[in-house]
């Protein structure tokens, strides 16, 4: 990721070393905007000269006196900046994400979480950060006047500059326009000095340039190379982890952190015709006395599943399921062992997904990424949870066809569709702050291709850099338990044979970037994550 980065801001030190001409709006009194289509784009001086700006729209500046007039035709990109440090800080985020959309702007793209320590008034807590890229047809100055009424709304009052709030909103970019007046600059003019800032903007674009209004972007930065030169100015990814800025992954109330070390997730199987453990745990009580000794054995997290995603099984109503389901899940909530553990519910159906996070579900597991439930996506946006998309092609009886199993090069194949599966949720509302990755082993794939995967994960993240910043950062997960493919390499067809080479591939994916391993044997697993965890801080403290 960084190569690519590194890559991408040489490219924009050729381009942008000469900063292009742009609009300075002089006060918020005396501006009158009209914006066009075109590319190419001038400005009109109150003289009647004639300059051309490939980048800016063109405006019109009238003597101090002259009424302000803002007229919007066409919708413009934006990046909104949020901060928060009072109350609940993600109920915070959402709520005004949610006054945002109905104040007329539609946030496309969503940074990751930052908690930072406070500047200039260091006695207060810690903030959270993030950024937003969006679309408007609001001009620069009702858009401000919009987000200062979401603030006000959401408790803000004035008080010590640079003090607690509840919500601070600050617009970084509007379309191709640099904004000059008494009560707006853009861009925000302490902008490319705050590491905070910065890496949530960062995390909003890709490694490629993606249109003109992101090239001017990049251009408005104060030293030549764009946006990603001045972050890497700052110390760039070496920051993140340090004292100042944590990048944070929220479930529940609370912020996790997923690269400290190798989370463990404990497959709970609910189901008669599982390939593993099929019949095992259908009852509350032996689900109960499994559950109990996986977190004894190190597990992290309990996924509970009660429709079987085998190759082809077959698919249950949603009753069937929430009546597999809803006990067992009711039970493990209220256990005291699972008091700091999360609990994770594996389903493609929306209803029960629905019902599952509305009686304790922590995280939301779909296998089909939201293709087999168009409902799906609503669902989750609309209830907060983390939610995993994992990558498959059809469904359980069709995953395996030979049409699924074609790939060119199946870690690029697999990031490419995934990420669109992720856009349409994004797109749907849930946040990329909220996402979780699992390429799908086992899923639409021969033998070869999950061993490329489980290999080459930094590959993954590598096409996800290319579309998406944030959504590259995303834990990832991987799934090779007992899974066909290591039966047919170590030639053990019973499952439960499998524990050693599950151990295997779980350390290779661990080494290569995994940041949770979702296994049946937790405490041999475990172990291996430790010793994994172990050899990469070792390998990070000597430089």
């Amino acid at each position: 990721m960084a190569r690519l980065l590194s890559q991408t801001g040489r490219f924009l030190l050729r381009r942008f070393s000469e900063p292009p001409p742009a609009v300075i709006v002089a006060s918020s009194r005396v501006c009158f905007h009209r914006y066009y289509s075109s590319k190419s784009l001038s400005l009109v001086s109150p003289l009647g000269s004639l300059r051309s700006s490939r980048f800016s729209p063109p405006a019109f500046s009238s003597p101090a006196t002259a009424t302000t007039v803002e007229v919007c035709s066409m919708e413009h990109e934006v990046v909104i900046a949020l901060g928060s440090n009072i109350g609940n800080r993600m109920d915070n985020f959402r709520e005004a994400l949610r006054l945002m959309k109905r104040s007329g702007i539609c946030v496309t793209r969503h940074s990751c979480l930052y908690e930072t320590a406070p500047v200039h008034v260091t006695d207060q807590p810690r903030f959270l950060n993030a950024a937003v890229r969006g679309v408007t047809k609001l001009g620069p100055h009702e858009l401000l006047t919009a987000l200062k009424k979401i603030e006000r709304d959401m408790g803000r009052e004035d008080g010590i500059r640079y003090g607690p709030r509840p919500l601070d909103l600050d617009i970084l970019f509007y379309g191709k326009l640099r904004v000059s007046s008494d009560k707006l600059i853009i861009p925000h003019e302490r902008l490319w000095e705050r590491s905070f800032v910065l890496a949530p903007l960062v995390d909003l674009l890709g490694s490629a340039v993606d249109n003109d209004t992101v090239a001017h972007w990049h251009s408005l930065a104060i030293q030549p190379g764009g946006i990603f030169q001045a972050w890497e100015r700052l110390g760039g990814e070496s920051l993140i982890g340090q004292d100042g800025i944590q990048r944070v992954f929220p479930i529940g109330d609370k912020l996790w952190d997923f690269t400290n070390k190798t989370h463990v997730m404990g497959i709970l199987n609910l189901t008669p015709d599982s390939f593993s453990d099929g019949g095992q745990f259908q009852s509350v009580d032996s689900a109960v006395s499994r559950v109990r000794s996986m977190i004894s054995e190190g597990a992290d997290i309990i996924d509970i599943g009660a429709q079987s995603t085998r190759p082809m099984a077959s698919r249950i109503s949603s009753q069937e399921e929430l009546d597999r389901l809803l006990p067992v899940l009711e039970a493990v909530r209220g256990m005291p062992e699972m008091e700091e553990k999360l609990i994770s519910v594996d389903t493609f159906n929306s209803e029960v997904a629905s019902e599952a996070i509305s009686n304790g579900a922590d995280i939301l597991n779909d296998v089909s990424a939201g293709s087999l439930d168009p409902n799906m996506r609503k669902v989750v946006a609309e209830s907060g949870v983390p939610y995993m998309a994992m990558h498959m092609r059809g469904d359980p009886c069709t995953m395996q066809n030979k049409e699924n199993l074609q790939y060119n090069d199946v870690c690029k194949d697999v990031a490419s569709e995934l990420y669109m599966r992720i856009r349409d949720a994004e797109l749907s509302g849930i946040p990329a702050w909220r996402v979780m990755i699992d390429p799908g082993v086992g899923f639409s794939k021969k033998v070869d291709h999950n061993l490329d995967i489980i290999m080459d994960l930094p590959k993954i993240r590598e096409e996800m850099v290319k579309r998406s910043i944030a959504v590259s950062h995303a834990p990832i997960l991987i799934g090779p338990s007992r899974k066909r493919f290591l039966g047919d390499i170590c030639g053990r067809p019973e499952a439960t044979d499998r524990d050693a080479a599950t151990v295997a591939s779980v350390t290779a994916g661990i080494l290569g970037g995994a940041n949770i391993i979702r296994v049946h044997n937790v405490r041999d697993n475990a172990d291996a994550a430790k010793v994994c965890d172990a050899m990469m801080r070792r390998r990070r403290s000597k430089g």
